[in-house]
């Protein structure tokens, strides 16, 4: 199967085609359900929409992309270095009760929000058993 392609305000982003599981960072997620949707949100401050790239399979999710240090400056000393800066990735196991096709991702006020719309439940049936 094909990786679906989610659109980001007006940014279509390919599918991954490289290793992304062995980058040096994780992002942080939440993961939760309503009763129409499932919800991925991830804090991402200090990232563009342009450098991130977000895919969909049937059953994965993965947000991926690179937060890009705005200081550099050769020189520095740190006290403390505790902010990451580099490429991070993160996979996200999905139900199988979703229509990945109408997933929508939003960037607001650096948060990342992936809603993906519940399937009917009408369509599962159960087996009868004599």
């Amino acid at each position: 199967m094909v990786p679906k392609k989610i659109k980001q305000e007006n940014k279509i982003s390919p599918a991954p085609t490289e290793e992304i599981f062995d980058q040096a960072g994780e992002l942080v997620v939440d993961v939760y359900e309503t009763e129409a949707d499932f919800v991925v949100l991830a804090a991402i401050a200090g990232v563009q929409i342009k450098d991130l790239d977000i895919s969909l399979e049937k059953e994965m999710m993965v947000i991926k992309g690179n937060r890009y240090d705005p200081h550099v400056v050769s020189g520095k000393r740190y006290f403390y270095q505790e902010c990451y800066w580099g490429p991070f990735s993160r996979k996200v196991v999905l139900p199988e009760n979703i229509d990945i096709d109408k997933a929508d991702a939003q960037m607001d006020k650096g948060v990342l929000t992936v809603k993906i719309p519940k399937v009917d439940g009408q369509a599962k049936q159960e087996v009868k058993i004599s």
